[in-house]
């Protein structure tokens, strides 16, 4: 029996990659990560300066990517950043489907205007670019679409109550997705990341009695570093994951675990 036939399932050299909120944190990790297997990156973020800044480091470590402005609580703003992509790159093999934001304040003094901001990126952003980039992968024969949850998309965080909802309803969001999109060849599946340090966490990592009470509910007692999410990653853009469809990988140190 020869199972593999010499293929490397986790390779996904030649894909294109499109990674939104591509401009700092893990979403610039995570561009970093594919452009390192050797895809091509598209980096999009409404942060149209930083992402360029983005495209440029990779291209400096001799790897392809390529910056696209896009505000992914506009539609037209996601269908023309979708299109320019196709105009550079010709497909779109894999979506990370990772813009996001949070605005931490007590659950009675939530603005309108901030929950409207907050489930404006989180759900409809993640909502309509998947759509978008769904039908894109409708008819180029399938493709890789992955949604960014969160820890707090099992457990309540305080002062953290928009976000939480949000990223509750992305991994929800992601199994209806993979219901209807299956038929076409294109897998859903939602990573959610645990702490890491990226300056959306970067108080509570400089806050000494925030940072040890977080490390004290992490059996591994450290916080994760982007390289801790490229196996996920690279696992659910690959054809080792093409009968991987509907589901969550947690990568947080095994804090819902204890």
């Amino acid at each position: 029996m020869n199972i593999l036939n010499g293929q490397n399932l986790f390779d996904v050299s030649g894909k294109t990659v499109l990674v939104t909120g591509a401009a700092t944190g893990l979403g610039e990790g995570y561009a970093h990560i594919f452009a390192e297997s050797g895809c091509n990156v598209a980096c999009a973020d409404i942060q149209f300066e930083k992402v360029q800044e983005t495209a440029a480091d990779i291209r400096s470590q001799g790897y392809e990517a390529q910056a696209f402005e896009v505000d992914v609580t506009k539609q037209e703003s996601i269908q023309t950043m979708a299109k320019k992509v196709l105009e550079t790159y010709g497909r779109i093999d894999v979506l990370v489907n990772n813009a996001g934001v949070e605005h931490i304040e007590p659950f009675t003094e939530v603005s309108e205007e901030h929950y409207d901001f907050i489930t404006s990126v989180n759900q409809k952003g993640v909502f309509f670019t998947a759509q978008e980039i769904a039908k894109i992968m409708k008819e180029q024969g399938g493709g890789k679409i992955i949604n960014i949850g969160s820890l707090g998309s099992y457990i309540g965080l305080a002062e953290s109550s928009v976000y939480c909802t949000t990223k509750g309803g992305v991994i929800q969001m992601s199994k209806t997705m993979s219901i209807e999109l299956g038929q076409y060849n294109i897998q859903v599946n939602c990573v959610a990341p645990g702490y890491f340090i990226t300056p959306m966490t970067q108080p509570f990592y400089d806050d000494p009695e925030h940072r040890a009470w977080i490390e004290s509910r992490i059996p591994l007692h450290i916080w994760g570093t982007v390289r801790d999410l490229a196996g996920p990653m690279l696992f659910l853009a690959s054809d080792a994951s093409n009968y991987v469809t509907g589901a969550t990988i947690k990568v947080d140190g095994g804090w819902l675990a204890s």
